[in-house]
């Protein structure tokens, strides 16, 4: 258990510090990648003005994250022109700013741009702009394979900086996680002895109290208060049983797997309760597939078939129906209980599975449930490594359904 808990511990921690990580580095990144994109954008605003800033605008006049525009700028900018006329025909060609493109290679490139105001191309980013004089037009593309880099350097060094960090999280965690959990341990293990030792102590009053009713109503008859003693003494022997379920469950103390005969405990289960069904004038049905086993505990087997038929009876309305179904379907077992009618909880039916949650406390008090034989009949199932669910089938007809 305390493993299971170290465990859960560790992957709790580690998806917190993976997402805060995410989130600080992909901000970062993409803050990174917004600053580059608005300075080249501004770069080639700059550049299409044809003319210098002021010459008292400094650096600092647009902060300290901002490249300066200033005649340095421009000339360590690498960029080439194309100059259109009204009709559309190229004037001139400027290659002079770029060392790496003629003027034929710049002319392909703005032939790939036609019809276009901005955009990317290769390495470079574009724009078009009419001429100061308004006599035509500029095609002006900037060489941003520099911002790229940027860019780039600035994501693999944060993806190498953010796995290092998450590396030396998970084992700082992994180190100090069986000290932060000790406490929690120590306190779920003093919770879990404690109904142990207390469901053993109250099994053996329970039984004294239950074999003295019985004698006495060998000696001197039933009545309505022996008959009430005796009930009340069979619900709480069940409740200490799932008590103590629960208790081992947590505990993770399984017995050795052997070959249970599913179909085998289900037919006696659904004889078992027969008695139990009429009494409540609710039809009690099976469909049983022979001979089907699985690796498990037979005990618990017939405890998890005798929880789904209790509650079923409990919950049936009389002149209701129970039908218990177990088929093979491919390499799976499904054990499905269906009743009704019945009164379906509003809400989310996985919270049946919650200890001694009560979808209608006044109703399971007068059935005699305590709200726990589901949270035992799913530690049972999912100690063995199986699923169960519960689901309406219409308005007033419940479904559980156990797939090993």
């Amino acid at each position: 258990m305390t493993k299971a808990l170290q465990r859960k511990f560790i992957r709790t921690a580690m998806v917190a510090v993976t997402a805060l990580l995410v989130v600080l580095l992909g901000s970062i990144n993409l803050a990174n990648w917004w600053q580059e994109r608005a300075q080249t954008d501004q770069m080639l605003q700059f550049l299409l003005q044809e003319e210098l800033p002021p010459a008292d605008q400094g650096p600092s006049d647009r902060g300290p994250l901002w490249q300066p525009f200033n005649a340095d700028t421009r000339g360590a900018a690498r960029f080439f022109q194309i100059f259109y006329d009204q009709s559309g025909q190229v004037v001139r060609v400027d290659v002079g700013q770029i060392a790496t493109v003629s003027e034929s290679q710049a002319l392909a490139y703005a032939d790939q741009c036609q019809g276009q105001q901005e955009g990317a191309v290769d390495r470079f980013r574009f724009c078009r702009a009419a001429t100061r004089d308004g006599q035509g037009e500029v095609l002006l593309f900037l060489d941003v394979s520099d911002s790229r880099q940027s860019i780039l350097v600035v994501l693999l060094l944060s993806v190498g900086v953010g796995l290092a960090c998450w590396l030396g999280t998970f084992f700082l965690v992994a180190l100090l996680s069986r000290r932060a959990i000790a406490p929690v341990v120590r306190g779920m293990e003093k919770q879990r002895q404690f109904v142990t030792n207390a469901g053993h102590e109250i099994k053996t009053p329970l039984a004294i109290i239950q074999a003295n009713t019985e004698a006495l109503e060998l000696h001197q008859g039933q009545s309505k208060w022996s008959r009430n003693i005796r009930a009340q003494t069979i619900r709480l022997t069940g409740l200490m049983e799932n008590l103590l379920t629960l208790a081992r469950m947590d505990e993770a103390r399984l017995p050795p797997p052997q070959k249970v005969d599913l179909s085998q405990a289900a037919q006696e289960s659904l004889e078992a309760f027969q008695e139990a069904a009429g009494a409540r004038e609710v039809t009690l049905t099976g469909e049983i597939a022979p001979g089907l086993t699985l690796p498990a505990s037979r005990e618990h087997m017939v405890q998890l078939l005798s929880i789904l038929l209790d509650n079923g009876v409990k919950y049936t309305e009389p002149g209701g129906e129970i039908a218990l179904t177990l088929t093979q379907e491919g390499s799976r077992l499904r054990l499905r209980v269906t009743n009704g009618p019945t009164q379906v909880p509003a809400g989310d039916l996985s919270r049946l599975f919650d200890r001694f949650y009560r979808a209608d406390p006044a109703r399971s008090q007068k059935s005699g449930g305590y709200g726990i034989g589901l949270s035992a009949a799913q530690a049972i199932v999912q100690a063995w490594h199986g699923t169960i669910a519960a689901e309406a089938a219409g308005e007033n007809t419940m479904v559980f359904t156990v797939t090993f």
